[in-house]
Formats: C-alpha cells, structure tokens, sequence
C-alpha cells in the first residue's frame, strides 16, 4: 500500500492556486477498452476507473522506493491531472504492453499507467483519441449500496464518459487522501468498493456543503471552470450528525 507522502495542509486538491502550479506537471493516464460490437456500460466505466486510479495509488510500487514512486511523488507534487483515452483492438494489446495494471470491471477494462509529463506521452498512448467514449447503460442502475462508498455526480452536468471517468477518478482520490491509514487498509483489502451515481437534483446542494471531498474542475474541457462534479460520500468520512464542514477540493483536467 502506498503512503501519502505530503501533509494534509499541502493537499495538491486545494483549489486555490499554489506553489503546485508552479511545479512541472504530470498525468495520469487512464485507457479504456471500447470494442465497437462489445462497449461497456457508462457507470460500469466510471466506476472501474475510480478503482483503478486507488489500485495504482495502493500499490506497492507507487510508495517508498519502489519504480513507480518518485514520478508519483512528482505528480502528486503538482497538480492531480488524469486522462482518459479509449483503445481497441490492436490499440489495446500494445496499450497492456506498457507497464501500468488492468482493473476489470461487469463490462469494463480500465488499463492505469503511472504518471507522464504533459508533453511526454509514451507513443502508443499519445495516438490514441480522447473523444468518442460517449457511452450508455443498457439498465438504468441499481440504487447504490448506502454502506458502501458512492461517488455522486453533479446532475445538472453533461459530461462525456471519458470526462466523467476522470472526475471519479479525483473523487475516489480525494476521499483516498482523507482516510486514515487503517480505513485505507480495511477499503483495499476489500477490493475498493464503490459507486458511481448521479445525484438527484434535490439532494445535490446537501452533499456539496456536507463536509465531504469535493471535485471542482479547472475548465480545461468540456465545462466551466470551478463547476461542481463529484462528492465522494466514503462512510467513514460521513459525519453524525451529516451537517456542514469544510470540503475537500481539486481542480481537474
């Protein structure tokens, strides 16, 4: 299991500027399979990256002095930016070459690779294509497990599924960074739970000002800059009573 390397008080999820803008900036990648006959499921999608984004923080070879750990070191340094980009085929196979870890979900694989500099994109990512995962549920899902951890999207947003999958993808991070060491322990070992679900529109403004992480974009693509995108409601970071607190925040690509 990796360790969070920087304090709380220097969390690269603060929104506002700081010294991380300054640094030189990193992304994760993220390749999700989409086979023209066989696309996976929207939510299957987002959820699968959101897990896969923790297994590459957890694994051992993202902490200490394992071959991962300083370029995780450095993106964590700057600013947490992830893309997505899709393969199939061929594309695929040269895609599972490259070192990272495929998380496999109902319908869905997602392929992490460890962090690139913005303008050093290993060939075989760098052609593939960011567009074109617009993709669907065949069945509307299933009303999320409340015990389990839920990433809820802003439902007053549209958002392709790449976009979508990136920002679940900081969500999941965000409540990562906040949880003890031992909650991080009992969330791995059980294979990271977790959904993915739009908000309903009358509960969206509670959970934004609940205490709990929150996503806010930088604008990059897609929406507007500070737009509101995902609470991630972690229930070991729910507080009893569920009121107000300061939020957690990234801006994202």
């Amino acid at each position: 299991m990796s360790e969070d390397p920087t304090p709380v008080s220097d969390s690269p999820f603060r929104s506002e500027p700081s010294a991380r803008d300054e640094a030189p900036q990193f992304v994760l990648p993220l390749v999700v399979r989409i086979e023209k006959a066989e696309p996976p499921a929207r939510t299957d999608a987002l959820e699968t990256a959101a897990r896969a984004v923790l297994t590459i923080l957890a694994d051992e070879r993202s902490a200490g002095a394992g071959e991962w750990a300083g370029v995780m070191r450095d993106w964590q340094d700057a600013r947490i930016r992830k893309v997505v980009r899709r393969a199939r085929g061929a594309e695929w196979r040269r895609a599972e070459a490259l070192p990272g870890i495929t998380v496999t979900g109902k319908s869905a694989e997602v392929r992490v690779f460890p962090p690139v500099p913005l303008d050093g994109w290993p060939k075989d990512l760098a052609r593939l294509q960011v567009s074109g995962t617009d993709l669907n549920d065949p069945e509307p899902p299933v009303d999320a497990d409340p015990a389990a951890p839920v990433l809820w999207l802003n439902p007053d947003l549209g958002m392709s599924a790449g976009k979508a999958m990136a920002q679940a993808g900081h969500a999941a991070q965000l409540a990562w960074w906040e949880l003890s060491d031992e909650e991080r322990a009992a969330w791995h070992d059980a294979g990271f739970p977790l959904a993915a679900r739009t908000a309903d529109p009358a509960r969206w403004s509670g959970l934004t000002g609940a205490g709990l992480p929150l996503v806010r974009d930088a604008g990059f693509t897609e929406i507007a800059p500070g737009s509101c995108t995902v609470v991630a409601d972690h229930p070991a970071l729910r507080r009893e009573p569920h009121g107000p607190g300061p939020a957690a925040s990234t801006r994202s690509e």
